[in-house]
C-alpha cells in the first residue's frame, strides 16, 4: 500500500502521485497533509528547502478547491519568478487527473495583460511573486477578495528580499476568514510578525529544530589567505571531478568575475545574477538543469528558487552578509533525501562566523585542508581510469579499427594505457606539479610573508580598532567618502566596517575593527590599481586629525616619495605582477574632484 494513501488524499491525486513515482511522503508532508485536509485551519510549517514543502501544501490545496467554480480560491506567493513557475508546473502535474482545475502563474518579466487575460478566463489557483501581484491588485486586474486559502512559500526568503510591505498590502485585500498556510525554512522576527498579524491560532509544524540545517548536508570549511580564494575554489573543483555545484558570491560583480575566470580556465561555468536579462537567466538555468554547466556562480537573490535535486556541492566563495542566509545556501544541496556537501572558503578574519553559523543550523563544521597538487593529480588519474573503464563502447567505431590499429602498431598494452591516460592527465600534472600549499595556518600570529607585521606589532586600541596608512589621497581624486567606498568595494565590507577615514594630499588613514586586519594586509599585498601599487600598512597615527603621523615618519615620507615618483615615471607597472584593478576589471580610482558615487 502506497503510504500516501494513508494521508487522506483522493483518488485523482493518488493516481498523479503514482505516475510521478512518489512512494513515501517526506516528514513535512506526513505532518502537514492530514491536518490541512481534516481542518480549516491556519498553519506555520518550518522545514528546510528541499524537503517537499510544495507537495505538503499543494496536495491539500488541490483537493480543497471547488473546480465547479471559476473564481480564484487559492493564492500562493513565492519569492522569485523561477520558484513561481516551478510551483505552478508542479501543481499542474499534481492535478493532471483533476479535470477543470486551472493554475496561472503571475510574475515579472512577462506580459501583464496576457497574465490578466489568463486569470480572467478562470484561475482557481494563482501562483505569484509579490511585486507583480501587488501591481495587478493595484490595477484591479485580479480579484483576491474572496479567496479561501493563502499560502506563503519560502516566507523568510521573501522577507529577506524586501517584500514585507508588498506581502502585507496583498494580505490586506484578502478576507480575514481565509486559511493562511505559511511555509518557511527559518523563523526570523519578520516571519513571526506576519504570522501574528494575519493568522489565527495557527497549527505549528517543525521538521527538525527551528532554523536547523538539513541533516543530509555535511558542512566543511577551508582556511585560506584572502588572496588565494580563487585558487582554492579551483582546487575544490578539481578534487571533485563529478562536481555539480552552486558557488555563492556576495556581489554581482564578484559573481560575474569568478564565472568568467572559471570559463577562461576551462570549467563548465556560468554566472547568475540580477544584471542578467530574464531570457539570459532562463538559458543559464536550463543549461544548469541539463548539466551542461557544472559550476553555477550565483548571488543569493538570483539563486533563490533554484530547485535542482542533484546538486552535489554548495561552495561559499564568500560567506553572506546576513549569516542566516547560509541556511538557504546550504539547502540547495542534500535535497530529496540525497546527501550533499556545503563548503566554505574561509579567510582567517572570518573564522569567528563559523561558530555563529553552527549555533543557527545546530550542526558542526569540519575544518578540512585543501588537497595538495599531487593529491589532486591522483584523484584525477583514478577518476580518468574509472571513466575509461565504465565508458560504453560506441560500435560505430568498428569500421575505423583497422586504420586505428595501423596508427598504434608497435605500441604494447602498457605503453598504450600510459599514452591514453596521459592525454588528459598531463594537463593536471603540469599545472599542479610545482603548486604551493594554499592552506592558511589556524594560528594567526604571523602571515609568513617577510616584512608583514606580526599580530603583536599591530595591537588594537582600547576600542578594538586598528588604524591604517594607505598611499592614496586627494591628489588621486579621493575624498573621505569615495575612499571609504573604494575600501568597502575592494574588501566586500559592510556599511560600517570602515570608519574614521582621514584623507590628506598624497596619503590617507582609516580604521577598522581588529578582526579585519589580516584580511586587509593580505588583500593589499602586491595590489595594483591602474598600473600603480597601492600600499596599506598599520599606522600608529591618532584617529582624529591624524595626517601628520604614522608608524614612522620615514615610512610616511617613503610612500609620499613613491607617489611623486609614480607621476614622473607614468606608472608602477614595471615593479612586478600583482592584483590589478582597472576600468575593465574592477574598481577604478576616481578623477580628481569627481562627484561620482559608488
Amino acid at each position: 500500500m502506497n503510504k500516501f494513501e494513508q494521508l487522506g488524499l483522493n483518488e485523482q491525486l493518488l493516481n498523479a502521485i503514482k505516475d510521478m513515482g512518489f512512494e513515501t511522503p517526506s516528514e513535512v508532508q506526513e505532518k502537514a497533509i492530514p491536518v490541512l485536509l481534516a481542518q480549516d485551519t491556519d498553519m506555520v510549517a518550518l522545514a528546510q528547502t528541499g524537503t517537499g514543502k510544495t507537495a505538503a501544501f499543494g496536495f491539500p490545496l488541490i483537493q480543497k478547491i471547488d473546480i465547479s467554480s471559476r473564481k480564484t480560491q487559492g493564492l500562493i506567493l513565492s519569492p522569485t519568478r523561477e520558484l513561481c513557475l516551478q510551483i505552478a508546473n508542479e501543481l499542474k502535474n499534481y492535478s493532471k487527473y483533476t479535470k477543470g482545475l486551472n493554475v496561472v502563474a503571475i510574475y515579472g518579466g512577462a506580459s501583464i495583460t496576457e497574465q490578466a487575460r489568463e486569470v480572467k478566463r478562470g484561475a482557481q489557483i494563482i501562483v505569484a511573486t509579490p511585486g507583480r501581484m501587488q501591481d495587478m491588485v493595484n490595477r484591479e486586474m485580479v480579484d483576491i477578495t474572496n479567496i479561501n486559502y493563502c499560502i506563503l512559500d519560502e516566507a523568510d526568503e521573501m522577507l529577506n528580499m524586501g517584500f514585507y510591505e508588498d506581502i502585507t498590502a496583498i494580505l490586506s485585500h484578502t478576507p480575514s476568514e481565509k486559511n493562511t498556510w505559511l511555509f518557511s525554512a527559518t523563523m526570523p522576527r519578520e516571519v513571526a510578525s506576519i504570522a501574528k498579524e494575519f493568522m489565527r491560532q495557527p497549527v505549528e509544524i517543525t521538521v527538525g529544530s527551528k532554523n536547523q540545517g538539513s541533516d543530509t548536508v555535511r558542512h566543511e570549511y577551508y582556511l585560506v589567505n584572502g588572496r588565494d580564494r580563487y585558487e582554492a575554489l579551483k582546487r575544490l573543483a578539481d578534487a571533485n571531478p563529478d562536481i555539480f555545484s552552486v558557488v555563492f558570491c556576495r556581489t554581482k560583480r564578484d559573481t560575474q568575475s569568478v564565472a568568467e575566470k572559471l570559463i577562461e580556465d576551462g570549467y563548465n561555468a556560468a554566472a547568475l545574477h540580477g544584471d542578467l536579462s530574464q531570457n539570459q537567466r532562463d538559458l543559464v538555468m536550463k543549461a544548469f538543469r541539463n548539466r551542461q554547466i557544472q559550476m553555477l556562480v550565483a548571488t543569493d537573490v538570483a539563486a533563490r528558487g533554484i530547485d535542482v535535486d542533484d546538486v552535489t556541492h554548495v561552495i561559499n566563495y564568500q560567506l553572506p552578509d546576513e549569516i542566516e542566509t547560509y541556511t538557504h545556501r546550504s539547502g540547495r544541496t542534500g535535497r530529496a533525501g540525497k546527501s550533499g556537501i556545503s563548503m566554505v572558503i574561509l579567510p582567517k578574519s572570518e573564522v569567528r562566523k563559523i561558530s555563529t553559523i553552527e549555533k543557527i543550523i545546530k550542526q558542526k563544521f569540519e575544518a578540512k585542508k585543501l588537497p595538495s597538487g599531487i593529491e589532486i593529480c591522483e584523484i584525477q588519474l583514478y577518476h580518468l581510469a574509472s571513466k575509461i573503464k565504465n565508458t560504453e563502447v560506441n560500435q560505430e567505431i568498428d569500421s575505423y579499427l583497422p586504420a586505428i590499429n595501423d596508427v598504434l602498431q608497435g605500441i604494447d598494452r602498457e605503453e598504450l594505457i600510459k599514452k591514453m591516460v596521459s592525454v588528459e592527465f598531463s594537463r593536471f600534472f603540469n599545472y599542479y606539479k610545482n603548486s604551493r600549499d594554499l592552506n592558511a595556518s589556524s594560528t594567526s600570529s604571523r602571515e609568513g610573508k617577510e616584512g608583514r607585521p606580526t599580530r603583536e606589532s599591530y595591537s588594537p586600541n582600547e576600542n578594538g580598532e586598528v588604524r591604517y596608512f594607505i598611499n592614496v589621497g586627494e591628489r588621486d581624486g579621493y575624498d573621505w567618502r569615495t575612499l571609504k567606498d573604494f575600501l568597502k568595494a575592494t574588501m566586500d565590507f559592510g556599511r560600517d566596517d570602515v570608519f574614521k577615514v582621514d584623507v590628506k594630499e598624497s596619503f590617507s588613514f582609516f580604521n577598522t575593527d581588529a578582526a579585519h586586519t589580516e584580511a586587509i594586509l593580505q588583500m593589499f599585498t602586491d595590489f595594483k590599481m591602474d598600473g600603480r601599487f597601492v600600499n596599506v600598512e598599520v599606522s600608529n597615527a591618532p584617529s582624529s586629525g591624524g595626517g601628520r603621523g604614522s608608524s614612522s615618519g620615514g615610512r610616511r615620507d617613503r610612500f609620499r616619495g613613491d607617489a611623486k615618483r609614480s607621476d614622473k615615471r607614468g606608472s608602477f607597472g614595471d615593479r612586478g605582477k600583482g592584483k590589478s584593478f582597472s576600468k575593465d576589471s574592477g574598481f577604478k580610482s576616481p578623477k580628481k574632484n569627481s562627484k561620482r558615487r559608488y
